[in-house]
């Protein structure tokens, strides 16, 4: 596959989103970018957000990640459901109620100011590295096998996608998103099917022969019983089930596209379709991962060290044109849904929470709207710079470098939630941001000195919990005598 036809279905792609944007976004207000009018029907949500909650990082990392882990990622994707019923039975049902635009403003009404930054701080560095993360990864590939063949640096390339998504959800915001995603589901998730028929063509097999080979293999392990192997599958199960109430419960972006639902009964149908179609969806892309390191076995084929590289190195070099072409569409569509809902969220968090804009600009629309578009601008440029950070540091698979960082960025939000929801304690909220602030230093001194202290036992993706705990206990450490009012 050429790179020229590469870059063809870039732009024919790009050009398909642009068209639903400039439909989407007609009338578009400050409340049609910030939560859709809440007017977005739950099932078209449902839908796009398993494009959204997938992102780059399922795509590429989770198919060649397999070669090393087998399907032990499957235990973790088992612990989504539990985190999602969490969140569709207690998160949701306080948003709504307390009719929030962001979800950070929660802290603000329970524990005070300080609180209310510390949540929407830490929000903004998860949500820009962790954006940052995804995109990273899916330009890389893009500009393996594509741009550098033009001689176009990485940088240039970054910027250009960047640029593209600013422009296409600068007007509509959610309200666009919304839609976009449902494109960018229906491409990605076709893409691995398509691919998967494709392989079994190529080996002259039934489906059902690829199915027990796969089963048969030594990639198809799932559960670790050796509970000092960071991959425990009760650590695993526990890592899954937090991971989703910390990146999607008490994450805006997240939240954001679910607060634009009708109601919350719409909200929570939603939240809880999406749940039970994540599990026979990630345990496809585990399948296509098996599949793509037997073809290459039989094929003898020369993998790329870099295991993110597995699945476009296959799909582009050797199973055809179409294959070739399935694949840069799906992976367009992980690129672009990795980075517009994160951008619109870190706009609507700063704009709103950081800046307190919808306050100042009360009865001017109009200013606030200027205003935000210029917080757009700002939240790509800061993006670009991550990722070009970030690029000179990588040298593991994605997914598990995100979720490493999630430990420690998203502990102390899970932290203060935890300790809002289930206590009536009153805290100095003045002091909450040294707490915050030290958990994750704790944390990383523990997990670090893991050996001295725990001997065998290996801290895993648990570094979430223990964060969270530590946060906790730093509250009650700066609780005040009176209790809180009731949120």
């Amino acid at each position: 596959m050429t790179p020229v036809l590469i870059l063809t279905s870039f732009l024919i792609y790009t050009a398909l989103l642009f068209i639903v944007s400039w439909i989407t976004s007609r009338d578009a207000d400050n409340e049609s970018f910030f939560i859709g009018n809440r007017k977005s029907p739950w099932f078209v949500v449902a839908y796009g957000m398993i494009g959204a909650s997938l992102s780059g990082v399922t795509f590429v990392s989770v198919p060649g990640w397999v070669g090393k882990t087998g399907f032990t990622y499957f235990v973790i994707v088992s612990g989504y459901v539990a985190g999602y019923a969490v969140v569709t039975s207690l998160l949701l049902p306080l948003y709504y109620r307390l009719n929030l635009t962001s979800i950070y403003k929660y802290l603000d009404k329970r524990f005070g100011p300080g609180s209310y930054l510390t949540g929407s701080s830490f929000f903004l560095i998860s949500r820009i590295i962790g954006a940052s993360f995804r995109m990273f990864l899916v330009v890389a590939v893009l500009q393996y096998f594509v741009f550098s063949h033009f001689g176009i640096p990485f940088w240039v390339t970054v910027v250009i996608f960047l640029v593209l998504i600013q422009l296409y959800t600068l007007k509509g915001g959610i309200k666009t998103i919304v839609w976009t995603d449902t494109l960018q589901t229906t491409f990605m998730l076709l893409s691995v099917i398509i691919t998967l028929f494709i392989i079994v063509n190529h080996m002259d097999v039934s489906f059902t022969e690829i199915v027990k080979k796969v089963w048969h293999s030594d990639y198809s392990k799932m559960l670790i019983t050796d509970i000092n192997n960071p991959k425990f599958f009760l650590k695993q199960f526990l890592s899954g089930m937090f991971i989703t109430i910390v990146m999607t419960g008490l994450d805006q972006d997240m939240m954001q596209k679910n607060l634009s639902c009708r109601n919350i009964k719409e909200a929570k149908k939603n939240m809880t379709t999406l749940s039970l179609i994540l599990v026979p969806v990630n345990l496809l892309f585990l399948f296509l991962g098996a599949t793509l390191y037997i073809y290459a076995g039989n094929q003898g084929i020369t993998l790329p060290e870099n295991s993110d590289l597995v699945f476009p190195y296959i799909a582009i070099n050797y199973l055809g044109v179409f294959a070739g072409l399935i694949f840069v569409l799906g992976l367009l569509s992980a690129a672009y849904s990795s980075a517009d809902s994160a951008l619109t969220s870190l706009t609507t968090s700063f704009t709103l929470d950081i800046l307190k804009l919808d306050e100042r600009f009360k009865n001017s629309p109009e200013k606030l709207k200027k205003a935000r578009m210029k917080v757009h601008v700002i939240m790509s440029i800061v993006i670009i710079s991550v990722i070009l950070i970030f690029k000179s540091i990588n040298n593991d698979a994605v997914i598990a470098q995100l979720f490493t960082f999630a430990g420690y960025t998203y502990g102390p939000l899970l932290g203060l939630y935890a300790f809002g929801l289930f206590t009536n304690i009153k805290v100095k909220d003045k002091l909450v941001p040294v707490i915050a602030v030290l958990s994750p230093v704790l944390s990383y001194m523990i997990k670090i000195n893991s050996d001295f202290l725990f001997g065998e036992y290996k801290i895993g993706f648990e570094l979430l919990l223990i964060n969270g705990a530590i946060t906790f206990l730093g509250l009650l450490l700066i609780k005040e005598r009176k209790k809180a009012e009731v949120v």
